[in-house]
């Protein structure tokens, strides 16, 4: 009888690499600089009550204020309005999905929960999610973010809802709600490759004015030891197909070609990558980030693309480069690698300090392992979600039946 082998888990290193210990140095001092948000109220000190209600539009400004306060991006009305009114997932609501939620008090808003329309499609079927964003709560109300929770968890008429990146304490209060975790032991791995070293030492030696001891670190990350370790990481450099580069205005109707052969191949739950749906997603009004839309054809026709999002890092100040998206006719292992070597020169060709991958389906996971990256594991689950379809709910239990990454949930959706 044939023996089928278990898809190998990516193991942890037995030694670190400089580039982790500045790394832990950077989640601690965040962790550092973080602390007094996450503190809970004084005891004795009474709060003024807060009360939950749905997100208005007229909340923009107040709600902007909030984020910006906590470190989150800034954001624009032009973008409520692409989350809200142009999004193209609204033609399929049952009713009228609401914005999010907010708490508020008599002096204003001390709380924001978003809450985004999607499609999936799962062979035949499209489903009508939501994804969380832009949580946000002053420290003395955190508390009551299950109460935000619970409102988003418990809404009528969406088929999934989906939660990406988000810290521990949302996590485990999401599974209180009921919701479950991404079934893929390896999805909590996050891949990188660090293309400027010079650079890399002196953004974290600038940011966290850490004196000598900084210094001498990124002197050896300079050195010669460094760079060769720099060297023995990456693409193998072995690029055979062609790839070019558009902008995101001109993905078309060879788009809605490959994306209709995709739907007919296994059944998979997939993001809707309709054109208008690729177009909306990647359109982000007033935001600092560029993106590049990689595509590969074979045989004069699109036979995959990646997407590529450059950032410039808010709490480091590094250029972070990110595969935001790929996707690749059945799954064809010479295009795959075409895609990802394009988005790596692409990265580098945009002066990017990292190039991450934070999440990415398992088959393309194995590929990048080949090019020897460092690896970090992200704090919680990157992922969890809750349907209260039981047919969806026993499909999704097979990590096969997935194909997440960063297309998924807020994280490449938001300036």
């Amino acid at each position: 009888m044939a023996v089928t082998r278990a898809p190998a888990q990516i193991q942890a290193r037995s030694k670190y690499h400089v580039a982790d210990i500045l790394l832990r140095l950077l989640k601690s001092r965040r962790r550092a600089a973080s602390a007094p948000a996450e503190a809970a109220p004084l005891s004795g000190i009474a709060l003024a009550p807060a009360k939950q209600r749905e997100v208005r539009f007229a909340d923009f400004e107040s709600v902007a204020r909030l984020k910006e306060r906590w470190g989150l991006a800034k954001d624009s009305p032009e973008n409520w309005d692409r989350l809200w009114r142009q999004n193209p997932a609204m033609a399929a609501a049952k009713s009228q999905p609401s914005m999010g939620w907010v708490l508020e008090t008599a002096q204003g808003i001390v709380g924001y929960q978003g809450n985004i329309p999607v499609l999936y499609q799962l062979e035949s079927r499209t489903i009508f999610a939501a994804t969380a964003a832009g949580l946000v709560i002053e420290p003395a109300y955190r508390t009551r973010c299950i109460g935000l929770l619970a409102s988003f968890f418990r809404q009528r008429d969406i088929d999934l809802l989906v939660i990406t990146h988000s810290t521990a304490s949302v996590v485990n209060q999401s599974k209180a709600l009921h919701a479950r975790s991404l079934p893929d032991p390896d999805y909590d791995k996050i891949l990188f490759w660090i293309l400027d070293v010079r650079q890399f030492a002196r953004v974290l030696a600038a940011k966290f004015d850490v004196g000598s001891g900084m210094e001498s670190v990124g002197a050896f990350l300079a050195s010669s030891a460094m760079r060769l370790d720099s060297l023995r990481r990456g693409p193998p450099g072995r690029l055979t197909s062609k790839v070019t580069e558009i902008d995101v205005k001109d993905i078309g109707d060879e788009f809605e070609a490959l994306w209709r052969r995709k739907l007919g191949e296994a059944p998979r739950l997939l993001a809707d990558r309709s054109p208008a749906s690729l177009r909306w997603h990647f359109t982000l009004p007033g935001s600092s980030s560029a993106v590049a839309v990689l595509c590969c054809h074979r045989f004069q026709r699109l036979a995959g693309y990646a997407v590529v999002l450059h950032a410039v890092d808010r709490q480091t100040g590094l250029r972070r480069s990110m595969l935001a998206d790929i996707l690749v006719e059945q799954n064809d292992t010479d295009v795959t690698e075409a895609l990802l070597e394009a988005a790596y020169a692409n990265a580098v060709a945009s002066g990017g300090h990292l190039f991450e991958l934070v999440g990415v389906p398992g088959h393309i996971r194995q590929i990048l392992m080949r090019w020897n990256p460092y690896v970090r594991t992200y704090p919680t689950d990157p992922l969890v979600y809750k349907t209260t379809d039981e047919g969806l709910a026993r499909a999704l239990e097979d990590g096969s039946a997935w194909y997440a990454g960063p297309f998924d949930g807020d994280a490449t959706l938001l300036p």
